[in-house]
């Protein structure tokens, strides 16, 4: 039974390593290279495929590399559950809040050219922000207000103490559109129309509410937040969004299929959406997540392949640099993996109530034991609504990639602990 098993992982190192390296620029290796067991990594497939055959999810592609090297590639179920079109590595996700560390890099390469600083007032670069109010609910005093009211007569505004900040935005610490009274304003009166851009939308977000004072809490902007971020980007460098993650980013690290819109050719590699039901894995009706052709959507609005974002992930891994591009610097990337905020993340959006941080639109482990998370201390990244997940692990310099496109979080935990338990020098 082990010599079975040990051709197994022979015969996977031999899969990966005839995988076409001139597609990547990060290339492939051995397992045992490494510092990793081929034999091992056969469970990051024993684990998916126990949620494929429960039925949570309809397959994943998987993507690990160590050292600078591609050390698993694994395409697992399919992509389709109608056709049983069987999955494919190079099979195109909805990324959707992987998003966002993208959109900390462009943030932080205007930070390196000295267009943006962190302390920035937003209103420098949109003036429609100078004057922002918060939302108080109206039974937080007594007697009641007398000032200006919402429109749902349920709260009262006051007047922001300070400016909103740019390291308010990275770190999830404005309070704009993040989950409260504000939140729920803006959904009525400061909806996304047909045809908006970053440059139509995010000024009106000017006229919406904060949930709290700003830099009193953490609270997920899962949207509005990296989308102001995306405007800046656009107003101090000149180019569309998505032009400047195209020319600047992208095209850099061999990113081919990445983008906020599928191009035609490229439909058929995307894997189907699907959510959870009593019933089973049910349709998504709108197969396009948060992409549209003219909104680009720097919070979530992003598809990819693992084999893409790994690039990006590996550039982050390396301090800044892949294959003689040279997008941040170590220095730069180090303060985006620190934490910001204290202890305010400990207990959000799901997360351990210990042992966690946040840097700059990227989570982190500060302490795995405290969090009871199966990945090592210092590690960060994000993962996206549908599943998706990446980890940048500086101290085992290691990067781990899933895709999926069903949101069940148990997947992710075993897919760490497949990865982790591979390592064996």
């Amino acid at each position: 039974m082990k010599r079975i098993c040990s051709l197994r992982g022979l015969l996977l190192s031999a899969v990966v390593l005839a995988l076409p390296m001139l597609a990547w620029q990060v290339p492939t290796g051995r397992p045992e290279d490494v510092g990793m067991s081929a034999e091992r990594l056969q469970r990051v497939h024993e684990s998916v495929q126990r949620h494929i055959d429960a039925g949570e999810i309809s397959g994943a592609v998987t993507m690990v590399a160590r050292r600078g090297k591609i050390v698993h590639v694994q395409a697992h179920g399919l992509m389709d559950l109608e056709s049983k079109k069987p999955m494919t590595a190079d099979a195109i996700f909805r990324i959707a809040s992987m998003t966002k560390p993208i959109t900390g890099v462009a943030v932080m390469m205007m930070v390196e050219e000295g267009k943006v600083r962190l302390n920035d007032k937003v209103s420098k670069f949109i003036p429609e922000f100078k004057e922002m109010k918060v939302a108080m609910p109206m039974d937080s005093v007594t007697p009641r207000p007398v000032g200006p009211r919402g429109s749902d007569q349920d709260h009262y505004l006051v007047p922001a103490y300070r400016e909103l900040t740019v390291r308010d935005l990275l770190t999830h610490t404005s309070g704009l559109v993040s989950g409260g009274l504000g939140a729920r304003v803006a959904a009525k009166t400061t909806p996304k129309m047909t045809g908006d851009t970053l440059a139509t939308y995010v000024p009106r977000l000017a006229a919406v509410p904060l949930d709290f004072q700003p830099g009193t809490q953490w609270a997920y902007s899962g949207a509005a937040g990296p989308e102001v971020l995306g405007r800046i980007v656009e107003i101090v460098s000149g180019q569309p969004y998505d032009q400047f993650l195209r020319t600047r980013i992208f095209e850099p690290l061999g990113m081919k299929d990445t983008f906020f819109y599928p191009p035609d050719d490229r439909r058929p590699r995307l894997v189907t959406l699907y959510s959870k039901s009593p019933d089973g894995l049910k349709k998504a009706p709108n197969q396009d997540g948060f992409s549209t052709k003219t909104f680009f959507g720097a919070g979530g609005s992003l598809m990819s392949t693992a084999a893409d974002y790994l690039q990006f992930a590996q550039m982050l891994c390396n301090g800044g640099k892949l294959n003689g591009h040279v997008l941040l610097s170590p220095k730069t990337v180090q303060l985006m993996a620190s934490n910001h905020v204290g202890d305010m993340f400990n207990g959000k959006l799901g997360r351990p109530a210990a042992g966690m941080g946040y840097g700059l639109l990227v989570g982190i482990v500060e302490d795995s034991v405290a969090a009871g998370w199966r990945v090592s201390n210092g590690s960060f990244g994000w993962d996206g609504a549908y599943g998706t997940l990446a980890w940048i692990d500086p101290s085992e310099k290691m990067v781990s990639i899933l895709m999926i496109q069903t949101q069940v979080s148990q997947v992710q935990r075993d897919f760490e602990n497949a990865v982790l338990q591979a390592i064996v020098e």
